[in-house]
């Protein structure tokens, strides 16, 4: 019996005993660095929280902890205390701003499938736990097209790409979901992928940077995009990253706040294909185990 079966029969038993309540699982990527994609995890969780939801990131973005730094942060544990080390679920969650629970991952993705059975068992009936404790996890990856990233993404029900208009950033966005699309065990039917474009100077230009990537990846890749919203270019936003701060925290007002608060509304109010979607967290590892195994 290989990883992805233990953890459907350990869900399964888990489902028997306790219905699950599921929280909606939302994957944020990138093609390339330097897009702003931590700043849009960071940025939306502020306004969940604003908007009465229970929100956790997962920084999966191995080596960087970007959210961490940008919430001014330093974990005293992460998921590998969580598998080898004892610590329970609620042990690992560090909190930000606002209650916004955080988890650093703490250790490499690959070596989730590589766990001994009750490791296993021990981390799904633990992580299940988030379910309970969120009404949203946000996934941050890393950005490009490494292992790590396509196998979250093609985990994930719900996946935001961000982007910005210059031809490198819709070149490597591509570069993204052809590596996806071309998977032969990508669900294109089961992965909702939502874009949203960065440092745009006036809606024509984020639309127009949409419609690009969209043309394309409907003419050879036989897919399909959901524009989620854009944010615009912005100092005042430039200066917080800059300075490692939270713009809709310290500027709610500001222009590129206002954006993702319009991003984040449009998120959690898509309609029906996507509340329907709500998977939980421990689905998410079981799709991603499942795909590392073959």
């Amino acid at each position: 019996m290989d990883q992805a079966e233990r953890l459907r029969n350990v869900i399964k038993q888990k489902s028997v005993r306790t219905p699950l309540k599921n929280a909606r699982v939302l994957t944020i990527t990138s093609g390339k660095g330097g897009v702003g994609k931590s700043n849009t995890a960071v940025n939306m969780a502020v306004w969940l929280r604003r908007m009465g939801k229970r929100v956790i990131i997962f920084d999966a973005d191995l080596g960087l902890a970007n959210v961490e730094v940008m919430f001014g942060a330093a974990p005293q544990y992460n998921l590998s205390d969580l598998i080898y080390h004892g610590k329970s679920t609620r042990e690992i969650i560090s909190q930000g701003p606002l209650e916004i629970g955080f988890i650093s991952s703490g250790l490499g993705i690959v070596g989730l499938n590589y766990l001994s059975r009750d490791q296993v068992t021990y981390l799904v009936h633990s992580l299940a736990e988030l379910d309970d404790l969120a009404d949203v996890i946000i996934v941050d990856t890393g950005a490009g097209i490494s292992d790590s990233v396509l196998e979250f993404v093609m985990a994930s029900p719900e996946v935001l790409l961000i982007l910005t208009p210059e031809p490198s950033s819709l070149t490597d966005s591509y570069s993204l979901l052809k590596a996806l699309y071309r998977n032969a065990i990508f669900s294109k039917e089961r992965v909702k992928i939502n874009v949203a474009v960065n440092k745009v100077n006036s809606i024509a230009e984020g639309r127009l940077a949409f419609e690009k990537l969209n043309s394309v990846v409907t003419q050879f890749l036989n897919g399909e995009l959901t524009f989620l919203g854009m944010m615009p270019q912005d100092q005042q936003m430039e200066n917080a990253v800059r300075n490692q701060k939270i713009i809709s925290l310290i500027k709610p007002n500001a222009a590129s706040s206002k954006a993702f608060q319009a991003l984040t509304s449009n998120y959690l109010n898509g309609g029906q294909e996507t509340i329907s979607m709500h998977k939980g967290i421990t689905q998410l590892i079981i799709n991603f185990l499942s795909r590392v195994g073959n």
